[in-house]
């Protein structure tokens, strides 16, 4: 499934709710589904700058493909990077890097995210293009 499959997937899911209380309960119930991240990843080198809960993400290059896990103390965060990986991981480095992740405002995310929230999204897919580049450019160094 392409990146923008499953965006727009994530946007349909959504679009099921029109009150924002449950947009939030649909992101946490997202984020308790989530596989837990294995205890030997929960490192300060994954911990995310720039987030006010802490979030770990881990990164791994299979076959071609960047393979996320990500895991966050706090309920929404936990939802919102594990939309993002949901989005972006098993996909190519360089898939990545040119995803234009329009579902983020089209579910209406970022305008209902505090400013702090905010910022650790930006942080969050940030990290998750770094990864990807260096990827990319180790791919290419081989």
């Amino acid at each position: 499934m392409s990146i923008n499959e499953i965006q727009d997937e994530i946007i349909a899911e959504f679009s099921d709710f029109d009150d924002w209380m449950d947009r939030y309960q649909l992101l946490i119930d997202m984020g308790s589904e989530q596989e837990p991240l294995d205890e030997q990843y929960k490192t300060e080198q994954n911990l995310i700058d720039g987030c006010q809960s802490r979030v770990w993400l881990q990164a791994d290059l299979i076959d071609g493909m960047v393979h996320f896990r990500a895991e966050s103390d706090a309920l929404i965060v936990k939802g919102i990077v594990t939309l993002l990986v949901r989005v972006l991981s098993d996909h190519t480095p360089q898939e990545i890097l040119d995803a234009d992740l329009y579902f983020i405002d089209q579910i209406g995310l970022r305008e209902h995210l505090s400013p702090t929230r905010s910022n650790g999204l930006g942080a969050m897919l940030k990290q998750m293009k770094m990864y990807a580049l260096a990827f990319k450019v180790k791919g290419q160094e081989a």
